[in-house]
């Protein structure tokens, strides 16, 4: 019972709850949310500066606690939250411009820029570092997307859209794990794994929860990441023109969109660029695919427990010790979505649920975007060279993408044909 309150994991789940808990009793009714802006002079309103500084203040204040019970040394988060949390915001801003956010440059991508900008044009200051929680802030966040994963969502395609995103992933994952392993012969089989969830599942987020659970380096992950956010901007701009010429229905296009373009933002811009029936297949696609994360993310624990990371001619791990290294914040991840859909759902209705997820929608980009100014940080073009050595890293992740488009584009033909 200990563990529940000193493990990093377990906390994710409570911190995930407060949110959740507080924007559905009226607590936390608002998270500022910068908006989308042309003029520079409109980045930043003044009515959101207050708020803006709030929410750093309350955020710093509740992880700090999370930190403190944990038993860790919070004055030196303390100090440098604020300077990260600045990284956060200037990401935003800069992501929030409207060309650059059209084309799929987001926060995400400036969070991780400017992160490694200052990591490697100047060295990462010692006091900065006790604020880097990358995987607290990443595992919370997971928890709140899986409070978006809603089963009124899930069904609303019907079996149609489970076809073309329930079936292509698992495919993928294991071609892309053996092409990895045996073919390419990687040597970090955990690098493998989270570059083929990356690119079979959905992006950044499949990958923080994969590398998390098979103990991938911050390296890994940030390799994984940058790879696919590159391909992403490229399908996102190039898939829309592919299926002009193929003349494709908005039906099949938006499922199509949806089960190979990485991140849900750029599925959505993407979408949209065709139709708006295409865009809402393509998001509801993509949804069923984040909905996959936890399960994946479990087998991939449970696959490394028992065969990766187990030792040659010793006995076999006991069902104690698979529990013991089996990432808990995907309990949290679960736990949300069976909450939203089966609790507040029944008893608050779809539209009071779709209010209090606005809430926590904005507290995981938060969340996220900090992580990714964290692994900026933590990120040396030095370390990340011997990742990218012979480019067998791209190479997995463009092949997997190629088999990908493929299956997904046959899956789309045979499951929304005439829908």
């Amino acid at each position: 019972m200990r563990s529940l309150l000193k493990k990093e994991d377990w906390w994710a789940n409570w911190l995930g709850a407060f949110f959740i808990g507080g924007a559905a009793l009226g607590l936390i009714p608002f998270i500022p949310k910068l908006p989308k802006w042309t003029v520079w002079q409109n980045a930043l309103p003044v009515d959101l500066i207050v708020p803006i500084l709030l929410w750093g203040v309350g955020l710093a204040a509740v992880t700090a606690l999370a930190l403190r019970i944990m038993g860790e040394e919070v004055r030196g988060y303390l100090k440098a939250f604020p300077a990260i949390f600045i990284l956060a915001v200037l990401s935003y801003l800069i992501g929030n411009q409207t060309t650059l956010a059209h084309y799929g440059f987001n926060d995400v991508i400036w969070a991780i820029v400017l992160g490694m900008l200052i990591s490697n044009l100047w060295k990462k200051p010692a006091w900065i570092i006790p604020a880097l929680r990358t995987e607290l802030f990443i595992k919370t966040g997971l928890v709140l997307l899986g409070a978006e994963i809603l089963f009124t969502r899930v069904l609303s395609l019907g079996g149609r859209g489970l076809g073309v995103a329930w079936i292509i992933p698992p495919t993928l994952l294991i071609v892309m794990y053996l092409y990895g392993t045996k073919v390419l012969k990687m040597k970090s089989k955990a690098l493998v794994a989270t570059v083929a969830t990356c690119t079979s599942v959905c992006g950044v987020s499949a990958a923080i929860a994969t590398g998390a659970a098979v103990k991938a380096k911050k390296e890994e992950i940030s390799a994984a990441i940058s790879v696919s956010l590159i391909v992403t901007v490229i399908m996102m701009l190039g898939m829309p023109v592919l299926i002009r010429w193929m003349g494709l229905s908005e039906a099949i296009a938006g499922a199509w969109i949806g089960g190979t373009v990485d991140s849900t933002g750029a599925v959505v811009v993407a979408g949209s660029m065709v139709g708006p029936f295409a865009m809402e297949v393509a998001a509801i696609v993509k949804m069923l695919q984040n909905a996959l994360i936890g399960l994946v993310a479990f087998a991939w624990a449970l696959f490394f427990v028992t065969r990766v990371d187990q030792e040659p001619g010793t006995e076999k791990l006991s069902i104690k010790e698979i529990w013991i290294r089996f990432p808990k914040f995907i309990l949290g991840f679960v736990g949300a979505s069976l909450f939203m859909s089966f609790v507040l759902v029944p008893m608050l209705g779809q539209g009071e649920v779709e209010g209090i997820l606005k809430v926590t929608a904005t507290a995981r980009n938060w969340l996220f975007t900090l992580a990714f100014v964290a692994i900026g940080l933590d990120s040396r073009f030095a370390n990340l060279k011997e990742i990218f050595t012979g480019q067998k890293t791209v190479k997995l992740h463009l092949v997997g993408q190629a088999v990908n488009i493929i299956l997904s584009l046959l899956a789309s033909l045979y499951f929304l044909r005439g829908f």
